[in-house]
Parts: structure tokens; sequence; C-alpha cells
């Protein structure tokens, strides 16, 4: 099966791929409106051949968004407390340089996201 992992935020989100077992960073996606966020989302799950979307939902006051988020593209969603700040650490002890790490950080919470709920599947 071929999931997609989505850290959703209000001006960017950042995408995983994985598999049954193993979650990697795909891209991060800036954008101006839903619908055209919506759009390319489709796109990308038709393409990457997606047969389920997990958004990450966090504890903090983008909780209720994200879910309204996922429920408006039909996904599921998981816990993704404080993968932000675990991705950031990785990526530092991976040696990845300062500008990646903030062009991809979002990809990187996805990723951690996706890995962590692939793991309890």
């Amino acid at each position: 099966m071929n999931y997609l992992g989505i850290d959703y935020g209000q001006k960017k989100v950042g995408l995983a791929l994985g598999t049954q077992t193993l979650a990697e960073p795909y891209r991060v996606i800036r954008y101006q409106d839903k619908e055209s966020l919506i759009t390319t989302l489709k796109k990308i799950i038709k393409d990457e051949g997606i047969e389920k979307v997990i958004v990450g939902v966090s504890e903090n006051k983008m909780a209720k968004e994200s879910k309204e988020f996922a429920k408006i593209i039909g996904a599921g969603i998981f816990d993704e407390t404080l993968t932000t700040h675990d991705a950031i650490k990785l990526s530092i002890q991976g040696g990845v340089k300062r500008k990646r790490r903030k062009e991809m950080e979002d990809a990187y919470a996805a990723t951690i996201m996706l890995q962590n709920y692939l793991d309890k599947q």
C-alpha cells in the first residue's frame, strides 16, 4: 500500500511518501488557498498511486484546523506532536545543511509522523 503523510500548515504543507514499512520525505508545498492545495494534492495522489492519506494532528491550536482539513480531503489523522522538533534534531545529527533543513523541515516532520503511523500498523 502507498501512503501520503501530510504535515499541515496554514501557508505550507510537508509531504512524505511511504509503503507498508518505510516513509521518506517527498516535498513541501507552499500555497495561497486551500482549493489550490487540494488540487495539487489530488494530482500527487493520482501520480504516486496513493491509497491512504494521513494528516498529522498536534496538540496546539492547529489541531482543530488539521482535523477539519483531513475531513475535507478524506484522510485519516495521526498524532504529530513534536515531529518538527524531532525532524530538526535528526537532520542536524545527519549533517543536513541549514538551508536544506529550513526548506524541507515540514517534509521531514511529515516523514517522522508517517513512519510512526506505519510502525503502529
